[in-house]
Protein backbone atom coordinates (compact mmCIF):
# COMPACT_ATOMS: atom_id res chain seq x y z
CA UNK A 1 0.00 0.00 0.00
CA UNK A 2 1.29 3.10 -0.96
CA UNK A 3 1.68 6.42 1.18
CA UNK A 4 1.83 9.73 0.06
CA UNK A 5 4.13 12.63 1.33
CA UNK A 6 1.00 14.45 2.86
CA UNK A 7 0.14 11.41 4.70
CA UNK A 8 3.84 10.99 6.36
CA UNK A 9 3.68 14.65 7.39
CA UNK A 10 0.28 14.23 8.68
CA UNK A 11 1.72 11.43 10.59
CA UNK A 12 4.36 13.74 11.76
CA UNK A 13 2.16 16.55 12.94
CA UNK A 14 -0.26 13.78 14.82
CA UNK A 15 3.35 12.68 16.58
CA UNK A 16 4.31 16.26 17.25
CA UNK A 17 3.44 18.75 20.03
CA UNK A 18 0.80 20.94 18.77
CA UNK A 19 0.22 23.41 15.80
CA UNK A 20 3.22 24.90 13.97
CA UNK A 21 1.73 27.19 11.53
CA UNK A 22 3.68 30.18 12.73
CA UNK A 23 7.09 28.27 13.12
CA UNK A 24 9.51 27.60 10.16
CA UNK A 25 8.23 23.80 9.70
CA UNK A 26 7.24 22.93 6.15
CA UNK A 27 7.67 21.32 2.95
CA UNK A 28 10.43 23.18 1.12
CA UNK A 29 10.99 21.08 -2.38
CA UNK A 30 8.68 18.37 -3.45
CA UNK A 31 5.18 17.59 -4.25
CA UNK A 32 3.02 16.50 -1.24
CA UNK A 33 0.52 14.06 -3.50
CA UNK A 34 4.01 11.87 -4.68
CA UNK A 35 3.76 8.38 -3.52
CA UNK A 36 6.87 7.98 -0.98
CA UNK A 37 9.76 5.35 -2.06
CA UNK A 38 11.77 5.64 0.71
CA UNK A 39 12.71 8.30 3.71
CA UNK A 40 15.89 10.11 4.64
CA UNK A 41 16.21 11.73 8.18
CA UNK A 42 19.47 14.46 9.21
CA UNK A 43 20.46 17.25 11.14
CA UNK A 44 20.48 19.58 7.92
CA UNK A 45 20.50 18.78 4.08
CA UNK A 46 23.66 19.36 3.19
CA UNK A 47 24.79 18.86 -0.31
CA UNK A 48 27.03 15.42 0.79
CA UNK A 49 23.36 14.40 2.71
CA UNK A 50 21.26 15.40 -0.43
CA UNK A 51 23.35 13.33 -2.25
CA UNK A 52 23.69 10.40 0.28
CA UNK A 53 19.54 10.23 -0.28
CA UNK A 54 19.85 10.29 -3.88
CA UNK A 55 22.11 7.28 -3.65
CA UNK A 56 19.82 5.80 -1.39
CA UNK A 57 16.95 5.80 -3.76
CA UNK A 58 14.87 7.85 -1.28
CA UNK A 59 12.56 10.95 -2.34
CA UNK A 60 11.80 12.02 1.04
CA UNK A 61 14.43 14.43 2.73
CA UNK A 62 13.21 15.32 6.67
CA UNK A 63 15.77 17.88 7.93
CA UNK A 64 15.97 19.36 11.14
CA UNK A 65 17.58 22.67 9.98
CA UNK A 66 16.61 24.69 6.93
CA UNK A 67 18.68 24.42 3.60
CA UNK A 68 20.22 27.78 3.57
CA UNK A 69 22.21 29.17 6.43
CA UNK A 70 19.67 30.86 8.53
CA UNK A 71 17.36 29.74 10.77
CA UNK A 72 14.01 31.72 8.78
CA UNK A 73 13.85 31.99 5.56
CA UNK A 74 17.15 34.06 4.22
CA UNK A 75 16.98 37.21 3.55
CA UNK A 76 18.26 38.65 -0.08
CA UNK A 77 21.40 39.07 0.93
CA UNK A 78 22.06 35.13 1.25
CA UNK A 79 19.10 33.87 -0.74
CA UNK A 80 20.91 35.54 -4.27
CA UNK A 81 24.31 34.22 -3.28
CA UNK A 82 25.96 31.90 -6.22
CA UNK A 83 25.81 29.17 -3.64
CA UNK A 84 22.35 28.92 -2.77
CA UNK A 85 21.27 29.37 -6.36
CA UNK A 86 23.70 26.29 -7.42
CA UNK A 87 22.30 24.21 -4.27
CA UNK A 88 18.73 24.85 -5.21
CA UNK A 89 19.46 23.87 -8.94
CA UNK A 90 21.21 20.11 -7.21
CA UNK A 91 18.12 19.89 -5.07
CA UNK A 92 15.43 20.07 -7.98
CA UNK A 93 17.63 18.12 -10.28
CA UNK A 94 17.73 15.17 -7.18
CA UNK A 95 14.40 15.00 -7.60
CA UNK A 96 13.97 15.02 -3.50
CA UNK A 97 11.30 16.48 -1.51
CA UNK A 98 12.68 18.02 1.70
CA UNK A 99 10.36 18.97 4.69
CA UNK A 100 12.05 20.82 7.73
CA UNK A 101 11.10 19.38 11.12
CA UNK A 102 12.01 21.65 13.75
CA UNK A 103 9.34 23.20 15.97
CA UNK A 104 7.03 20.00 15.55
CA UNK A 105 9.43 17.82 16.71
CA UNK A 106 10.73 20.48 19.45
CA UNK A 107 7.19 20.53 20.83
CA UNK A 108 6.63 16.97 21.50
CA UNK A 109 6.85 15.82 24.92
CA UNK A 110 9.29 14.71 25.48
CA UNK A 111 11.04 17.22 23.00
CA UNK A 112 12.12 13.91 20.69
CA UNK A 113 15.22 16.20 19.85
CA UNK A 114 16.53 16.03 23.58
CA UNK A 115 14.78 12.68 23.61
CA UNK A 116 17.33 11.10 21.24
CA UNK A 117 20.60 12.39 23.11
CA UNK A 118 19.74 10.98 26.19
CA UNK A 119 18.78 7.87 24.17
CA UNK A 120 21.96 8.12 22.40
CA UNK A 121 24.49 8.94 25.48
CA UNK A 122 22.73 5.62 27.36
CA UNK A 123 21.00 7.50 30.07
CA UNK A 124 17.48 6.52 29.90
CA UNK A 125 17.99 4.94 32.82
CA UNK A 126 19.56 7.55 34.86
CA UNK A 127 17.06 10.02 33.96
CA UNK A 128 15.10 11.97 36.53
CA UNK A 129 12.91 13.57 34.19
CA UNK A 130 12.32 16.28 31.48
CA UNK A 131 11.81 19.88 31.87
CA UNK A 132 10.03 21.59 28.78
CA UNK A 133 13.47 22.95 27.76
CA UNK A 134 15.92 20.16 29.42
CA UNK A 135 16.40 16.46 30.61
CA UNK A 136 18.01 15.60 33.97
CA UNK A 137 20.01 13.50 34.67
CA UNK A 138 21.24 11.92 38.10
CA UNK A 139 24.96 9.60 37.55
CA UNK A 140 26.75 7.50 40.06
CA UNK A 141 29.63 10.02 40.73
CA UNK A 142 31.88 10.54 38.25
CA UNK A 143 34.52 13.42 37.19
CA UNK A 144 33.97 15.93 34.30
CA UNK A 145 36.76 13.76 32.33
CA UNK A 146 34.92 10.85 32.77
CA UNK A 147 31.87 11.83 31.52
CA UNK A 148 33.79 13.77 28.75
CA UNK A 149 35.04 10.26 27.58
CA UNK A 150 31.94 8.93 27.79
CA UNK A 151 29.88 11.51 25.65
CA UNK A 152 32.68 11.24 22.41
CA UNK A 153 32.78 7.38 22.69
CA UNK A 154 28.77 7.48 22.41
CA UNK A 155 28.01 9.96 20.16
CA UNK A 156 31.67 9.22 17.93
CA UNK A 157 33.17 12.78 18.09
CA UNK A 158 36.28 13.71 18.48
CA UNK A 159 36.14 16.65 20.98
CA UNK A 160 34.13 18.99 23.21
CA UNK A 161 34.37 21.42 24.95
CA UNK A 162 35.19 21.88 28.88
CA UNK A 163 35.04 24.68 31.23
CA UNK A 164 35.61 23.87 34.80
CA UNK A 165 37.74 21.46 36.81
CA UNK A 166 37.87 18.14 34.43
CA UNK A 167 38.54 16.21 38.07
CA UNK A 168 35.27 17.85 39.17
CA UNK A 169 33.15 15.13 40.35
CA UNK A 170 29.55 15.32 38.80
CA UNK A 171 26.82 13.57 40.12
CA UNK A 172 23.57 15.50 38.73
CA UNK A 173 23.33 16.64 34.94
CA UNK A 174 21.63 18.96 32.76
CA UNK A 175 21.31 18.04 29.27
CA UNK A 176 20.14 21.24 26.82
CA UNK A 177 20.51 20.64 23.17
CA UNK A 178 20.76 23.10 20.18
CA UNK A 179 21.39 26.32 20.73
CA UNK A 180 20.16 26.31 24.36
CA UNK A 181 23.20 26.76 26.37
CA UNK A 182 22.93 30.59 26.50
CA UNK A 183 22.53 32.59 30.01
CA UNK A 184 18.53 31.91 30.05
CA UNK A 185 17.78 29.18 30.18
CA UNK A 186 21.38 27.57 31.05
CA UNK A 187 22.22 29.71 34.52
CA UNK A 188 18.61 29.61 36.01
CA UNK A 189 18.88 25.49 35.26
CA UNK A 190 21.80 25.45 37.27
CA UNK A 191 20.63 26.75 40.78
CA UNK A 192 16.96 25.45 40.10
CA UNK A 193 17.88 22.04 40.14
CA UNK A 194 21.43 21.92 41.76
CA UNK A 195 23.19 20.69 39.04
CA UNK A 196 27.18 19.82 39.05
CA UNK A 197 27.31 20.13 35.34
CA UNK A 198 25.45 21.17 32.26
CA UNK A 199 26.03 19.60 28.66
CA UNK A 200 24.38 21.67 25.64
CA UNK A 201 24.73 21.94 22.17
CA UNK A 202 25.67 25.93 21.74
CA UNK A 203 25.25 29.29 23.20
CA UNK A 204 27.60 32.94 23.61
CA UNK A 205 30.40 31.64 25.02
CA UNK A 206 30.60 35.26 27.28
CA UNK A 207 27.02 33.78 28.81
CA UNK A 208 27.10 30.50 30.44
CA UNK A 209 30.51 29.71 30.40
CA UNK A 210 31.53 33.29 32.27
CA UNK A 211 29.48 32.43 34.76
CA UNK A 212 30.76 29.10 35.73
CA UNK A 213 33.70 30.57 35.72
CA UNK A 214 32.72 33.13 37.94
CA UNK A 215 31.25 30.20 40.39
CA UNK A 216 34.30 28.73 40.27
CA UNK A 217 36.15 31.52 41.72
CA UNK A 218 33.14 31.64 44.27
CA UNK A 219 34.49 27.83 45.86
CA UNK A 220 30.96 27.12 44.13
CA UNK A 221 31.48 24.32 41.92
CA UNK A 222 30.19 23.39 38.28
CA UNK A 223 31.02 22.74 34.50
CA UNK A 224 30.42 22.60 31.30
CA UNK A 225 30.05 19.88 28.13
CA UNK A 226 30.08 22.40 24.95
CA UNK A 227 29.28 19.66 22.45
CA UNK A 228 28.25 21.46 18.89
CA UNK A 229 25.07 22.06 17.81
CA UNK A 230 24.78 19.55 15.24
CA UNK A 231 26.45 16.73 17.87
CA UNK A 232 23.38 17.43 19.98
CA UNK A 233 20.54 17.47 17.39
CA UNK A 234 21.68 14.62 15.19
CA UNK A 235 20.92 11.64 17.99
CA UNK A 236 17.01 13.26 17.85
CA UNK A 237 16.76 12.90 14.14
CA UNK A 238 18.26 9.08 14.44
CA UNK A 239 15.51 8.47 16.66
CA UNK A 240 12.98 10.16 14.40
CA UNK A 241 14.53 7.54 11.86
CA UNK A 242 13.87 4.84 14.45
CA UNK A 243 10.18 5.93 15.04
CA UNK A 244 9.13 6.19 11.72
CA UNK A 245 10.35 2.51 10.78
CA UNK A 246 8.06 1.48 12.99
CA UNK A 247 4.69 2.83 12.02
CA UNK A 248 6.02 2.47 8.25
CA UNK A 249 7.24 -1.12 8.26
CA UNK A 250 7.12 -1.69 4.08
CA UNK A 251 9.21 1.52 3.66
CA UNK A 252 12.94 2.51 3.79
CA UNK A 253 14.07 4.65 6.09
CA UNK A 254 17.20 5.83 6.76
CA UNK A 255 19.43 7.88 8.83
CA UNK A 256 22.32 9.96 7.42
CA UNK A 257 25.09 11.38 9.82
CA UNK A 258 28.22 13.26 8.77
CA UNK A 259 31.21 13.42 9.95
CA UNK A 260 31.73 16.72 12.40
CA UNK A 261 32.03 20.39 10.70
CA UNK A 262 34.91 21.34 12.64
CA UNK A 263 38.33 20.69 13.17
CA UNK A 264 41.10 21.72 15.09
CA UNK A 265 45.03 22.28 14.51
Amino acid sequence: MSISIREVLELLADSGGGSTENGVDGLEYGDPDTAVKGIATAFIASQPVIARAKSLGVNLLITHEGLFYSHFPPGEQIAETVVVHEKKRRIEQSGIAVYRYHDGIHRSRPDGITSGLVRELGWLDKLEGYRSFAAIIRLPRMTVAEIAAHVKSQLDLRQVQIVGDRTMSCERIGVLVGYRGGGNPAIPLFEQENLDLILYGEGPEWETPEYVKDSLSQNKPRALLILGHAASEAPGMKYLAESLQTKLPDLPVHFISEEPLFDSL
